[in-house]
Parts: C-alpha cells; structure tokens; sequence
C-alpha cells in the first residue's frame, strides 16, 4: 500500500485522480473505488466485526430476520445480494461497507462532521482492476464473461446465491466490489458501491496493508480540512444532493452554519 500526505488542494486533486487515464480508451476512465474517512485514525472494519465483532456470530440471524420482516416494504428484493445492499443501506450490521466511484464524494464524507476537523483525515483509493486480479477463478471467469469491471447482484449470484457459497469459494481472503441497485435517489446521488469479503471477520484493511499495487491512502491534514469543505460546498457537493429530501437539507443547514472554531 501507498501512503502519501497531501499538502494542499491543488495536490489532492492531482492524487485523487492520479491514474485515471485509460490508453485503450483513449479517456480518462479510472478505475478507482473510493472512500472518505473523517479520522486518519478509522479502520476498515465494517459495521459486522467493529469492535469486537460481536455482530460477528449473528450474522445469518441479522439477515434472515431482514428479510423475512422487510419483505412487505416497497423495495422487492429477490437474490440474496439485493437483500444485502438494501440491509445496509438502513443501517442493519453486514459485511459490506460504503465506497464510491466519485473522489469528490469521498471527500464529503471526510468533512462532513466539523466535530472532527481537528483530526486529520484520509481518502482510501483502491484499484478494483488489481484487486479483481486476486478473485477466484470462478468469480474472475463470471467477470470476463459478463464484460463488466465490478459486480452487480446478478453477477454475483451466478457464481454464489448465498454467503456460505461465497465464503467457500477460496480459503483465502479477497474483495471485491459491487453496485447496488437503484434503491433511492442517494445511492444514484452518492455514486455508491459495495466492497464485501469472503468471511464475516476479515478486515479490509488488513488485506490492503499486504497489496502492492492499485491501493493508496491519501493523508488530509486537518488544516486543508475547511477549504475542501468551502470548495465542495461550492461544487454543490452537499448533504442536500447527496441525501434527498428534507433530512439532507436539514443536515446540509446545520453543518453550512455551523460556526467555525478558531
């Protein structure tokens, strides 16, 4: 993994869309998933194993009770991986974990909370073309066939319908990434998707310490952290079109508000 500490807005930039150009296309494509952490001192670990990962056990309970209970709500589900995105979603403890193809959207949610500009923060940028290097073959040979950078539900479930299958498909430790389906405006908004790994307790971060390639952490000092935040806000990259409706408006006021501490 490579670790670089930015030194201003102009740099960060460069950094985050560094790699982006794709030769065969002849555009700049990259193919680069993202995610903003306020706290250069967060992990990777995922809402299931924080912590202790007490979460951990009842991971089959969590889901089966999902399911069975928000099968009367208005977003039909039928494979096992759109029950997961809409499961987490919502907030109910799983394995996956929060990523986005837009840098800029990353970098929202590394400023989110003033509460924590005193801290530095962090930008994750992960290869996906590299990490897809890593998959099981079945899981590669799914890729190939369907022509397609990340996974989607049915992708997925051509090759495992269930976490047991997944989790079978090799003794050692992958990720991958994929796109949740169109739940609601803020998943289109935020440009999301999903990494997910092959056992309840593994931790992402672990696994891309080891990668030497295709995985860098950008490094935010807490000083720069207000002028990404003026210029996001300026770029209309907001709490108000990231989540729609009156609780991101609301969320956009607060924090657009919010006295600047000195």
């Amino acid at each position: 993994m490579n670790e670089h500490r930015v030194g201003n807005w102009l740099e960060l930039q460069e950094a985050l869309f560094a790699g982006s150009w794709n030769e065969a296309l002849g555009r700049f494509r990259p193919s680069f998933a993202f995610r903003g952490m306020p706290d250069v001192r967060n992990d990777l670990s995922t809402s299931l194993n924080r912590g202790e990962g007490a979460f951990a056990a009842h991971e089959k309970d969590l889901l089966r009770a999902f399911r069975k209970y928000a099968r009367g709500g208005s977003q039909p589900c039928e494979m096992l991986w759109d029950w997961l995105a809409l499961a987490q979603h919502h907030g109910l403890p799983t394995r996956l974990l929060d990523w986005t193809f837009s840098p800029q959207v990353a970098l929202h949610f590394m400023t989110e909370d003033p509460e924590l500009y005193d801290a530095d923060g962090a930008v994750w940028c992960v290869d996906y073309h590299e990490t897809n290097k890593l998959l099981p073959q079945p899981l590669q040979a799914q890729l190939h066939e369907e022509g397609a950078d990340v996974f989607t539900a049915e992708i997925l479930a051509a090759v495992a319908a269930e976490l047991g299958a997944f989790d079978r498909l090799t003794k050692h430790p992958f990720v991958l990434f994929f796109e949740p389906p169109s739940l609601d405006e803020r998943i289109v908004n935020q440009f999301a998707l999903f990494s997910v790994m092959n056992g309840p307790l593994l931790r992402l971060d672990t696994f891309l310490e080891s990668q030497e390639r295709g995985v860098r952490r950008l490094i935010v000092p807490a000083s720069l952290k207000w002028e990404v935040r003026d210029k996001l806000d300026q770029a209309n990259v907001t709490e108000r079109v990231l989540f729609p409706g009156l609780d991101g408006l609301s969320r956009w006021l607060r924090r657009y508000y919010s006295p600047r501490k000195r």
